[in-house]
């Protein structure tokens, strides 16, 4: 029944593709329903603990936690199995998972109660674990997927793989809607679930996929394929241009999209019915669910077609140019349409809508297929950097501009509006680069390495 559902959709995809890409896709499936899920905890669970007006220091401190792991991430490449790098990377966040589920079930007042000294420290702790999560076993699913597809099969599969996560990306905050009448507790136990369910599934597809299917790229000769260190992933990534175009087409969103979610939550925080952690949590489910079943409805009825029929350049160049509109819209709306505070809330929410649907629906599945002609040590250690280090570098950046100008939100509307619309304009000049070269390479059967 479901082969059939598939076959429908993607009526190019033989049955061994099928097979393939939809365990690929059930695996990230469970990645994003969990991610879609911690996500609105995290931030529920850190403005009610540690207070928002934190928040823009936090994405900043990821940074250097984040640069930390990726040294751990790319010695684990070296060393681990690609494959096998799921079990220790799930094992290890199924585990810290489960602590944080203790540790926020237990009573904050009377006899026994929790020292809020913990309790704040676990906001923090929490905080960076969860947007670890997001940056390292993405980064690390993309990358394994990259390693077993070429060109030609991406284009036909990718997408599918996109519905699986949006899928996830809806179930996962539908879950967090009911974080009032679940609790945070019984959630993150949900969360921790969904990795081992990850697992589960990347050993299925070890088991089932023929080894063929499995080294579809273009091999590697020996001079290539020699073991290599932390740092030579940055510096490939600093002495090749096409790897520092996907930089920027990866990061620069990351700097708009930072700059109106804070402008959200804070608008959101400020309101008296989502004052509580509970509250505030819901909103933020309501908010995934509603940006991911529009990037659902994308990814199903449109972004296969586009990328087999229009091309990859297309897909780059259409997320900056309908953002830069949106955002300029918003900034319209703030300072002529005399909106209250609820109304503008939604205006923002709605330019998020956009963003993040858009986002995991058109941008992600055309970037990650700018790796399919590169060596090894790109997909798996300058990959590791810019969507790792070098995302979170961009986050970071948005969060100290927000941070600077939090006091006036005028001011941060206004400036924001402007910087954003400076970011996207490299932003549309770097996709055009990007997507020619990608052209010339596949079509010469060349890799950058």
């Amino acid at each position: 029944m479901l082969s059939r559902i598939i076959k429908f959709f993607w009526p190019d995809l033989n049955n061994d593709e099928i097979k393939k890409y939809g365990l690929l896709s059930m695996t990230f499936f469970f990645i994003i329903g969990t991610y879609w899920l911690l996500r609105p905890l995290k931030d529920g669970f850190f403005f009610s603990t540690v207070g928002g007006t934190f928040q823009p220091t936090a994405k900043m401190l990821s940074v250097v936690i984040v640069g930390l792991l990726v040294m751990v991430y790319s010695k684990l490449v070296d060393i681990v199995k690609k494959h096998n790098l799921f079990y220790v990377l799930g094992s290890i966040y199924a585990v810290l998972f489960a602590i944080v589920a203790y540790v926020i079930g237990l009573p904050v007042s009377g006899p026994g109660a929790l020292n809020p000294s913990i309790l704040k420290f676990f906001g923090w702790a929490t905080y960076f674990i969860i947007e670890s999560f997001g940056s390292i076993v993405v980064a690390l699913f993309w990358s394994f997927t990259a390693s077993v597809s070429d060109a030609k099969t991406a284009k036909k599969g990718y997408s599918l793989v996109v519905v699986g996560a949006q899928v996830g990306a809806i179930f996962g905050p539908f879950m967090a809607t009911n974080a009032e009448v679940l609790g945070l507790r019984t959630l993150f136990v949900i969360g921790s679930l969904g990795i081992v369910m990850m697992m589960f599934v990347v050993k299925r597809f070890m088991a089932v996929i023929p080894t063929e299917q499995l080294e579809l790229g273009k091999p590697e000769t020996t001079s290539t394929a020699k073991k290599t260190g932390f740092m030579e992933g940055l510096k490939l990534l600093l002495t090749r241009p096409y790897l520092l175009g996907i930089f920027a087409v990866v990061t620069i969103y990351e700097v708009v999209g930072t700059i109106v979610d804070y402008q959200m939550k804070m608008q959101a925080q400020a309101l008296p019915q989502y004052a509580s952690r509970e509250s505030l949590t819901a909103f933020l489910g309501v908010f995934g669910m509603a940006a991911n079943t529009l990037a659902f409805l994308m990814a199903l009825l449109g972004t296969g077609y586009m990328m087999r029929k229009l091309g990859l350049r297309f897909c780059l160049l259409t997320f900056p140019i309908v953002l830069g509109t949106a955002v300029a819209g918003l900034y319209a709306s703030y300072s002529w349409g005399n909106f209250n505070p609820m109304m503008m809330l939604w205006a923002t929410f709605g330019v998020m809508m956009i963003a993040k649907g858009l986002s995991y629906a058109l941008n992600n599945p055309a970037k990650e297929m700018m790796y399919i002609p590169t060596s090894k040590d790109v997909k798996f250690k300058s990959k590791g950097w810019i969507d790792m280090f070098g995302s979170r570098s961009s986050k970071a950046l948005g969060a100290a501009f927000t941070d600077s100008l939090k006091a006036s939100p005028h001011a941060l509307l206004a400036y924001g509006t402007i910087l954003s619309l400076g970011f996207i304009g490299f932003w549309i000049v770097a996709a055009f680069f990007v997507s020619s070269k990608f052209e010339r390479l596949t079509s010469e059967g060349k890799i950058v390495e």
